[in-house]
């Protein structure tokens, strides 16, 4: 069984901020998963691995307490009404049930908002696709997880054979006597330290520095390199490049496609550099197409990209963001690839200073209609999001049956489009999520990505 991620009883800064952001709904940071099955699984022995899931994963039996005027990070609580049958769903599409008609079934339940008084989290299992196949659409609230940790909950459940031995029951008196003995907050502390992960000191220097920056070269090295990060951060207010995608909505509309993964890693690796400058380059590859085939080329585009900073004693959440210019005129695929591993390299770096948590420490200090106005004006600065998740080599299996494609869609976050990426059995599964009022023609969209993914292998 994989390790799961460490879960607190308390959100952290970052976690506390996506749950605030959700004021405005263009922010939300829910993320879902679309899997298509061979065949219909069995969905009672299904419920039986969900059910053992959530004593495993005690997130998905918890609720969000939130703290009195925002004064600390919100609490994660049990859930005493908690009911697995309203968190995972059984129903069929209507025929034909096309791969169309799941994708927006899909993005329907994504853009549904939660009910804040229950866990945040849905599955439903879902009949009827064309050519007797299944299929599970998975659907999470970032506080929960981030990509990572969701692949690693999704093993909870999942199967290396389609009949496997049935696993030992789970006696949920234990979990409950784990969760009687569960260490209580000490809530004035949290109130007194303002729920920040920065030290008080270091904290102190940095909301200083933040009020006059003229002191940054008189400053510690932290604080100062930590101010830097933050201003550099919350300071760029460039706009975002396309003369297209100027338009923002909450109009959704999901594409998948795949790529070979052998042979777009070794591309990549006779070019030079990793997977996932090989996947920047074609997601920056496919959207100056787009651009030039509906007469409008531009040369550059503003991207954001997850950094995963999760390491064994990671929480739920463990990533950074990072914005960088990407090419996106007409040239060789080798000069884009060289000029984006450039960039990659150097946003790395930018953003190390700067990170999610420091700079959710600093907002957590601020009321949440300015750091809901923030963000969108961050948000702006984008043109399209980009997320690369490493998923399971080898062919898995759910309720008995086996699951053929794994596609995951990534949050918007009010840009134009995010295209994730998750690895699964020698391919590489990736879900567009579109804002129809910035891109008027997805399934041009879709096919500039498949054509730019294409090339990228044949190198």
């Amino acid at each position: 069984m994989a390790d799961l991620p460490r879960f607190d009883p308390k959100m952290s800064d970052a976690e506390g901020l996506m749950w605030r952001l959700e004021k405005d709904p263009h922010l939300s940071s829910t993320f879902a998963n679309v899997t298509i099955l061979d065949r219909a699984p069995n969905f009672e022995r299904l419920m039986a691995r969900f059910d053992q899931a959530t004593y495993r994963m005690r997130r998905l039996r918890q609720r969000v307490q939130p703290a009195a005027a925002n004064l600390t990070a919100p609490m994660w609580v049990d859930d005493p009404n908690f009911d697995l049958r309203y968190h995972v769903r059984h129903i069929a599409l209507p025929k034909p049930g096309t791969m169309r008609q799941l994708l927006d079934l899909a993005c329907l339940i994504a853009c549904d908002p939660y009910d804040r008084t229950r866990p945040l989290w849905q599955i439903i299992v879902v009949d009827g696709l064309r050519g007797g196949k299944s299929a599970v659409i998975q659907k999470l609230h970032h506080t929960i997880v981030d990509g990572e940790g969701a692949v690693l909950f999704a093993m909870q459940y999942l199967d290396l054979e389609p009949d496997p031995p049935t696993p030992p029951p789970i006696d949920p008196a234990d979990f409950a006597h784990e969760a009687q003995n569960a260490p209580e907050p000490d809530l004035w502390r949290e109130l007194l330290s303002g729920g920040m992960r920065m030290p008080l000191g270091l904290l102190r220097q940095v909301k200083d520095l933040l009020a006059d920056p003229t002191g940054i070269h008189e400053a510690g090295s932290a604080a100062a390199d930590t101010v830097r990060g933050v201003l550099q951060q919350l300071t760029d207010t460039e706009g975002a490049r396309s003369p297209l995608w100027t338009q923002r909505s909450l109009q959704r509309h999901i594409e998948v496609l795949r790529a070979p993964f052998d042979s777009t890693r070794d591309a990549a690796k006779r070019l030079g550099g990793t997977l996932n400058t090989a996947f920047l380059t074609a997601a920056a590859e496919a959207a100056g197409s787009y651009h030039r085939a509906l007469g409008a080329p531009v040369d550059e585009l503003r991207a954001s990209m997850v950094i995963s900073t999760r390491t064994q004693e990671s929480g739920a959440n463990a990533f950074n963001l990072a914005r960088l210019l990407v090419p996106t005129g007409e040239m060789a695929i080798d000069e884009r690839f060289a000029a984006i591993q450039t960039a990659t390299g150097a946003a790395r770096s930018a953003t190390s200073n700067g990170s999610m948590e420091t700079l959710a420490a600093v907002a957590s200090t601020l009321p949440t209609s300015i750091i809901t106005r923030i963000a969108r004006q961050q948000a702006q600065t984008v043109d399209f999001a980009t997320s690369n998740v490493r998923g399971a080599p080898i062919p898995l299996f759910m309720g008995g049956a086996r699951m053929l494609e794994n596609y995951p869609v990534g949050p918007l976050g009010g840009v134009a489009f995010n295209l994730t990426l998750l690895s699964y059995d020698h391919s590489l599964d990736m879900g567009v999520n579109i804002d129809l009022a910035a891109i008027s023609e997805p399934e041009l969209l879709r096919n500039c990505l498949v054509r730019a993914f294409t090339a990228l292998a044949a190198v």
